[in-house]
């Protein structure tokens, strides 16, 4: 773990003295103010990175001494301490700008994984700052992908990392979550970047005209070559070639995709000339390869090739912190695009885009706020110009209803499994008599929870 320079700010001697020689033996440099006066005088004065906080103090209180160091310093990051530890404190804590909260009597072993989880934190935005000034330098914008989750965040930062490389990068996640971004984010950062990122969707064309998309086609190799035609892995000499949809890929075109990847190298579609072509591929996929590649219509020998380095992207729903600055994106961009000046969205229209789930994730937000700018008579997004309708909240409730009733059901199955594996001492055919099942459902079962 990196070493930090931290203050521990608590009018309480022992639990600061405590604090203090804890964080010292594992290496930390620690200052120490009983109230807040003596905290804003030495911030003023010296360099921290990190402030332990505690919430009720003699005059100023913590949230008080929070919102001073945060005005003289926005990069300080502040941890509230509190023996009275509400939701409500929490929350008005985090709104204020602390970076998390932890309850006393003060928990070492909490203590020590929330400095580590914090300085991870700080060497992911340091990395972006880097990879987003690369980017301005190569002339690229670097606010195409918006976001402000960890989950997100850490995906930049791996985009950054797997950049340099020659690795393949599956990108994985359901439509409309950005994985084209995040290819144009990885060839934009790599010493390929002077050259194109050739996009191929894999599921919009045939299986004969995706093999001559993609290898080219020599003139006559079937009814209508007329003339010779470069493939798209020959325009993307030197550069990237991201294959969207690549789960959709026929047999053949498989079979030569690999002995490209492995050899570099391929054949025009009707010719017998060996041509290399230096690229590197990015593919997408919002399909469970794993599970094609079981079923045999995915080549696990491809799927390893293409699966160097994996990125997941998550879910809209799973990143609801993300929406309130894509709705601000997309409001500005498409009150430009179409000459109109809406100022903002209000409250119960802003409400409504947080409750929903988005199955067409950001494309869909995206589609929804474009909608609501062109109808829109008022400078404010009302929630009679969003899509909404009643209907569609019932039916958005009840699959969060069969959800959950789906996730209770799985945690009674997988306790009722443990318990039955530990009465037959890890015996799995005594298991399954005592479970009703067939000893292959119960392989299945554990393989499914992940149960020895």
């Amino acid at each position: 773990m990196k070493k930090l320079d931290i203050m521990v700010v608590e009018d309480g001697e022992s639990q600061r003295v405590m604090l203090r020689d804890f964080l010292v033996k594992k290496g930390h440099s620690v200052s120490e103010a009983e109230n807040g006066d003596q905290a804003i005088r030495q911030i003023r004065n010296s360099y921290f990175v990190l402030v332990f906080l505690d919430y009720k103090m003699p005059g100023k209180n913590g949230l008080e001494i929070l919102r001073e160091i945060k005005r003289m310093n926005p990069e300080i990051d502040i941890v509230m301490m509190t023996a009275y530890g509400t939701i409500e404190t929490a929350v008005e804590a985090m709104k204020a700008g602390a970076v998390d909260y932890i309850t006393k009597p003060i928990d070492l072993e909490e203590v020590l994984i929330l400095i580590e989880r914090i300085s991870e934190r700080r060497t992911l935005v340091r990395e972006n700052e880097i990879m987003r000034e690369q980017l301005r330098r190569k002339g690229v914008s670097p606010d195409n992908i918006i976001y402000r989750s960890p989950a997100m965040d850490a995906l930049v930062n791996m985009a950054a990392r797997v950049a340099s490389s020659r690795a393949a990068v599956l990108l994985q996640g359901e439509t409309g979550t950005g994985k084209e971004l995040f290819a144009g984010l990885i060839h934009n950062l790599s010493p390929r970047s002077n050259r194109p990122m050739i996009t191929v969707n894999c599921a919009a064309l045939p299986e004969t005209l995706l093999e001559s998309e993609l290898f080219g086609h020599e003139k006559g190799a079937f009814t209508g070559a007329e003339r010779r035609r470069i493939g798209r892995f020959e325009e993307a000499d030197g550069g990237t070639l991201f294959l969207d949809e690549v789960g959709e890929l026929p047999p053949l075109v498989q079979v030569k995709l690999l002995r490209f990847v492995h050899q570099k190298e391929f054949q025009r579609l009707g010719g017998n000339r060996t041509i290399r072509a230096d690229v590197r591929i990015i593919s997408a996929t919002n399909k469970d390869l794993k599970a094609k590649v079981k079923e045999g219509s995915f080549r696990e020998d491809l799927y390893y090739r293409l699966n160097v380095v994996a990125m997941v992207i998550p879910p809209l729903r799973k990143r609801k912190e993300d929406i309130p600055l894509l709705i601000d994106h997309f409001l500005r961009h498409f009150s430009l695009e179409n000459g109109k000046e809406i100022k903002g969205i209000s409250r119960e229209a802003k409400d409504l885009l947080l409750k929903y789930d988005y199955p067409g994730n950001v494309r869909e937000l995206e589609n929804i706020i474009e909608r609501a700018v062109v109808i829109s008579r008022d400078p404010i997004i009302s929630r009679e110009d969003l899509p909404f309708t009643e209907s569609t909240r019932r039916g958005q409730e009840q699959d969060k209803e069969r959800r959950s009733l789906k996730e209770s059901i799985e945690t009674m199955e997988r306790q009722l499994i443990e318990q039955a594996m530990k009465e037959a001492e890890d015996h799995q055919t005594k298991a399954a008599g005592i479970l009703g099942l067939s000893e292959r459902m119960l392989r299945y079962k554990l393989k499914k929870y992940g149960l020895k």
